[in-house]
C-alpha cells in the first residue's frame, strides 16, 4: 500500500511539474512573440513615414542588427537592404507578405528556419509611389527556449522528485500507521478513519458468526465424542491421505493406541497387511470388509470411503465384536455336520424295517402302511442329509465348477421339474424377461430357482401364481420370484433365511419341508456375490429378488 501511495505521488507530481512547464512556457512565449510583433509593426510606421520623407538617403544611414529593412519595387525589384547589396538579390514579388502589401497595403508573413529552432517575422506596408517597405526580425521558436531552459528543468524536476519521494513517505506512512494499529478482534473499539467504519462493522459481524458457528462446531464435536465415546464398536476416521482424524475408546482399546495417534499416518497404529490392503480396496471400491481375530477375539472390521461432492475426502473404519457370533456360526456349522452323520442312523433303522418286509416279517394288512412310512421317511432324511451337507461345502467355502449359463434356461427345467407339483395345487408358474447370462456354478443357481419356487408352491394359495422374472442390464442380473401365497409376517422376515427356521412349523411338517431352502439360498447367492431382497405382506404374497453383478464368482 505504500508503494501504491509514493507512485501515486511521484505520477501526481510529474504530470503537474509537465503541465505546468507547457503552460507556462506556452503563455510566456506567446505574451513576449505579442509585444515583439507590436513593435515590429510601430517600427515599420515609423520607417515608413521617415522613408516617405527621405526615401533613400534615410535608409542608407540606418545601421540596426536588430531589424533588417528592405525596400522594394512593384514590379519585386529590391531597390534596398540594410543588411545586403539590392543588386544581388532576386525578385521579391513573389513573398507573401510582398503580394499581400502590393494588394492590400499591409501584409505580414512567418518563415521558419529548416531546423524550426529559429523562425522570421516579416511586416510589410506598401508607400504611396506603390514600392513596399519591409521589415523582419529573427526570433527563438519554442523549442529553443526549452532547449535554453533545459538545465533549469532538470534541475527542478529532480528536486521535485526528490521532494515528493520524502513526502511521499511521510504521507504514506501516517496513513498506513492506522491501518497497521486496527484492533480486528474489536472492530468496533477503533477510532481510525471513517471511510473505514462499514468495513471494520462487517469485520464485527463476520466476528460474531464465526464466533457462533465455533460454539456449535465444538458442541457438536462433544457431541460426537461423547456418542462414539459410548460405542461399543471401534470408530476410527481418516482424511484422504491416511491420517487419523479421530479415534475412539473401543477402537484404542483393539489396535492399542492412544490419542496421541490423531494427526499421525494409520499406518503408526497398525501396520498388518490385512488392514491395509482392505483399506486401499475401500478406496479403490467404495466398501470392504474383513475379519481379524485378535487377542483371542474376533472382529470384523468394515471399511468405507467418505466422499463429498464427488471428491474421496477419507475413509470410516468400524471394528465389530463378532467372537460370539463368529463362535455360534462354528457351533452351527460343527452341528449341521454332526447331524448329517446323526440322520444316518435312522435312515438304516429305515432300511433296516424294509429288510423285515422283505423277509415276510411284516403283517399283509400293515405292509402298505409301513411301506408308504418307509418311502416317506427315507426321502425326507435323504433330502435333510443333502441339503445339510451342502450348506456345509458352502460354509467351508469349497470351490465348485464355474461355467456359463443362462439362468432363463435353468429357469426353464426348473419349471419343468415343479410342474406337476404346481399342477396338484392348481397353481400356473410363468417366466418372463430373457438372457441372464453369466459365470457361474450351475449346480448352486438350479438350486437358487429351485428352491425359491418350490417354497412359492408349497405355501402358495390353490389357484394361485408363481411368477419368474429375469432381468439382464449392463451392470448385474435381476431374478424375482413372487407368489399370491400366504406371505411372511413381518416379525420372520429377517429370520426366514436361518437354519431350520420355521415360520409355521405345523405347515411346514405338513408340507415336508427341512427349513434348510432358504438358507442354502442365501449362502449360494453370497457365493456368487449376490444380493437377496425379500418383499412380503402377510395373506398377500412374497417377492424374492435377488440382483448378481456381472463379475466372476468366486
Amino acid at each position: 500500500m505504500s508503494q501504491k501511495i509514493l507512485n501515486s505521488i511521484l505520477l501526481v507530481a510529474a504530470v503537474v511539474l509537465l503541465a505546468s512547464v507547457v503552460i507556462i512556457m506556452g503563455c510566456l512565449y506567446g505574451y513576449f512573440d505579442g509585444v515583439q510583433e507590436a513593435e515590429l509593426k510601430d517600427e515599420l510606421s515609423l520607417a515608413t513615414v521617415a522613408t516617405e520623407q527621405g526615401g533613400m538617403e534615410y535608409l542608407s544611414q540606418l545601421s540596426s542588427d536588430g531589424y533588417r529593412i528592405t525596400w522594394i519595387d512593384s514590379d519585386g525589384t529590391v531597390l534596398y537592404d540594410t543588411q545586403a547589396d539590392a543588386s544581388t538579390m532576386e525578385n521579391h514579388a513573389d513573398r507573401d507578405e510582398i503580394k499581400e502589401a502590393l494588394k492590400t497595403g499591409y501584409g505580414s508573413s512567418v518563415r521558419y528556419s529548416a531546423t524550426l529552432l529559429e523562425k522570421t517575422q516579416y511586416e510589410a506596408r506598401r508607400l504611396s509611389d506603390g514600392t513596399v517597405l519591409r521589415i523582419s526580425v529573427d526570433r527563438a521558436t519554442t523549442a529553443t527556449l526549452v532547449l535554453g531552459m533545459l538545465q533549469p528543468i532538470i534541475i527542478v524536476v529532480i528536486l521535485a522528485v526528490i521532494l515528493s519521494v520524502i513526502l511521499a513517505k511521510k504521507m504514506a506512512r501516517k496513513i498506513v500507521e492506522p491501518l497497521n494499529e486496527l484492533d480486528l478482534d474489536h472492530p468496533l473499539e477503533n477510532d481510525a478513519y471513517e471511510e473505514l467504519s462499514p468495513l471494520l462493522g462487517r469485520i464485527n459481524q463476520q466476528h460474531y458468526r464465526i464466533s457462533s458457528q465455533v460454539r456449535a462446531l465444538k458442541r457438536k464435536t462433544d457431541e460426537f465424542e461423547q456418542i462414539t465415546g459410548s460405542m461399543r464398536e471401534g470408530l476410527v476416521l481418516l482424511d484422504s491421505k491416511g491420517k487419523v482424524i479421530s479415534i475412539n475408546p473401543a477402537a484404542m482399546e483393539i489396535f492399542g493406541a492412544d490419542k496421541s495417534c490423531i494427526g499421525e499416518d494409520f499406518l503408526t497404529v497398525d501396520r498388518t497387511h490385512d488392514i491395509t490392503s482392505a483399506i486401499r480396496s475401500a478406496i479403490e471400491n467404495g466398501h470392504s470388509e474383513i475379519r481379524v481375530e485378535r487377542a483371542g477375539m474376533e472382529y470384523q472390521f468394515d471399511f468405507s470411503e467418505i466422499k463429498s461432492e464427488g471428491v474421496m475426502v477419507g475413509t470410516v473404519i468400524l471394528a465389530f465384536n463378532v467372537t460370539e457370533q463368529a463362535f455360534a456360526e462354528r457351533n452351527r456349522r460343527e452341528f449341521t455336520a454332526n447331524v448329517s452323520h446323526e440322520l444316518k442312523t435312522p435312515l438304516q433303522s429305515i432300511i433296516s424295517s424294509a429288510e423285515l418286509i422283505e423277509n415276510g416279517l411284516v403283517k399283509q394288512e400293515d405292509m402298505p402302511r409301513f411301506i408308504g412310512y418307509i418311502r416317506t421317511e427315507a426321502t425326507r432324511l435323504v433330502s435333510l442329509i443333502e441339503d445339510i451337507i451342502r450348506l456345509s461345502q458352502l460354509d467351508e467355502g469349497s470351490q465348485l465348477p464355474q461355467e456359463d449359463v443362462c439362468l432363463f434356461d435353468i429357469a426353464t427345467e426348473v419349471i419343468s421339474a415343479l410342474k406337476n407339483r404346481a399342477d396338484s395345487k392348481n397353481i400356473k408358474l410363468s417366466l418372463s424377461g430373457d438372457g441372464g447370462n453369466m459365470n457361474g456354478a450351475k449346480g448352486l443357481l438350479y438350486e437358487i430357482i429351485y428352491n425359491l419356487c418350490d417354497n412359492a408352491i408349497k405355501y402358495n394359495n390353490p389357484g394361485g401364481t408363481v411368477s419368474i422374472s429375469i432381468a439382464d442390464t449392463e451392470r448385474d442380473i435381476s431374478l424375482s420370484v413372487k407368489d399370491t401365497g400366504i406371505g411372511i409376517a413381518p416379525e420372520h422376515q429377517s429370520r426366514v433365511f436361518e437354519r431350520f427356521y420355521r415360520v409355521d412349523k405345523s405347515h411346514s411338517k405338513q408340507s415336508g419341508g427341512t427349513g434348510l431352502g432358504l438358507s442354502i439360498v442365501k449362502h449360494a447367492v453370497a457365493y456368487h456375490n449376490g444380493k437377496i431382497h425379500l418383499t412380503s405382506e402377510a395373506g398377500k404374497g412374497t417377492e424374492i429378488t435377488i440382483t448378481f453383478p456381472k463379475t466372476k464368482s468366486k
